[in-house]
């Protein structure tokens, strides 16, 4: 059989242990076969070694419109209040096109060398910055196809019903290129009022729903639960999403877990966004400070879809990232105490797997007919790669090769 692409002696997520690779081709875009041994010629013929491949990683919320802006708002040496959307806000109106497009390439491109194969940006709109940020991310879509799928969630960052014309602004984005909706609460003077409204704006548009919700040190007046009955209400169950809820971390178990059932019963989402509540988080307090991470374990096992995302990189709310995904997931699993193979594993799907399924991709994994999106990673198996952070050695979209990493080597004298 004549393939496009046949990556030979490769382990997928899922490989029994002590089972031998397999080969994987792909035709046509797609993956074609999967077999140890498999017969045929392609026109790219690569061998994995005997690493792991998986489907790629799936970011589930980054902010590409407001990265790499740490020359124009540097963080201030004061740790209370962090005050990192106030100095954000300061400098939008120097945003352009062009500029947003530049920066958040160079962010993209990190990502995509880290292995993201599938993406959901949040973009901000206001009349500071009106759809500046929108027309430069978009034209991300096609610029980088071969390479990333990409979808847009519009937000109100600095609030909506506070903040005249940013709610048709918001109708004027959906119109013109984002296909998912969003939220930020906190920074609104009528919290539920802005979260009503997202939810109209989601049944007009037949979209689903991605909020930044219950950031804070205290468990308790949590959105979540506003959240939970409208979804209900709406009839938008494994249709919202809602990221951060550092609240939850202050909780104790029985609370938590009373929440995390109510979130599965009405099918509601969860991202935690790692780097940045450790950063942003416990500055009230200069001893035993918390660390402000919600267990996204705790949370899915009490049946919560779960994702681990990189939300800002080289900006005032988190002055760190590289754009790998795995980092995040690593850092997840070390600073809610997961170190199990199973634990670690769970922490791995919500990069993965479970990402997807939030973002209700149901073309996702390595099975025959889907799309040929390749990751391979200099270990075996999951486990290891996020024990690890293994670097990403070659990826493939739709069985086109997309980036290549050698492997570092040791100059032995």
């Amino acid at each position: 059989m004549d393939f496009d692409l046949l990556l030979r002696h490769v382990r997928p997520p899922e490989a029994k242990p002590g089972a031998p690779p397999v080969d994987i081709g792909v035709t046509g875009g797609r993956i074609a076969a999967i077999a140890p041994a498999l017969p045929g010629t392609a026109r790219e013929e690569v061998d994995g070694g005997g690493r792991l491949v998986c489907s790629g990683f799936v970011e589930t919320h980054i902010h590409l419109d407001k990265s790499c802006i740490l020359a124009r708002c540097a963080c201030e040496a004061q740790r209370h209040p962090h005050g990192a959307m106030e100095r954000v806000s300061a400098v939008k109106h120097t945003f352009t096109v062009e500029d947003v497009t530049e920066r958040a390439s160079r962010t993209i491109e990190n990502c995509i060398l880290h292995g993201a194969t599938r993406m959901r940006t949040h973009v901000e709109v206001d009349p500071k910055v009106g759809l500046r940020g929108l027309e430069g991310v978009k034209a991300l879509i096609e610029k980088y196809r071969w390479a990333i799928d990409l979808e847009i969630c519009v937000m109100p960052q600095e609030g909506l019903t506070n903040n005249p014309g940013t709610d048709e602004l918001m109708v004027a984005a959906l119109r013109n290129g984002a296909t998912v909706v969003g939220a930020a609460p906190n920074y609104d003077s009528d919290r539920a009022a802005q979260i009503r409204r997202v939810f109209e704006m989601a049944r007009d548009f037949d979209i689903d729903i991605d909020m930044h919700l219950d950031s804070g040190i205290a468990a308790d007046d949590l959105d979540t639960l506003l959240v939970c009955d409208l979804t209900e209400q709406y009839g938008w169950g494994g249709r919202v999403a809602v990221g951060h809820v550092t609240k939850l971390a202050a909780a104790p178990w029985a609370r938590l877990d009373a929440v995390a059932k109510r979130m599965a019963g009405a099918g509601v989402a969860l991202t935690v966004l790692t780097a940045t509540d450790l950063y942003l988080g416990g500055r009230h307090t200069d001893h035993n400070v918390p660390r402000n991470v919600v267990d996204a374990n705790r949370l899915a096992e009490q049946g919560v879809l779960c994702s681990v995302a990189s939300n800002n990189i080289l900006n005032p709310f988190t002055p760190f990232g590289d754009g790998q995904l795995l980092r995040q997931a690593n850092l997840q699993a070390i600073v809610t105490h997961r170190g199990s193979d199973a634990e670690v594993r769970a922490v791995w799907n919500m990069t993965t797997r479970d990402a997807a399924r939030l973002l209700r991709q149901d073309d996702y994994g390595i099975e025959v007919g889907n799309p040929g999106d390749l990751v391979v990673l200099d270990a075996e198996t999951p486990e290891m790669a996020l024990r690890t952070v293994a670097p990403v050695l070659a990826a493939f979209k739709r069985g086109r090769r997309t980036m290549t990493r050698d492997k570092a080597r040791l100059h032995r004298p």
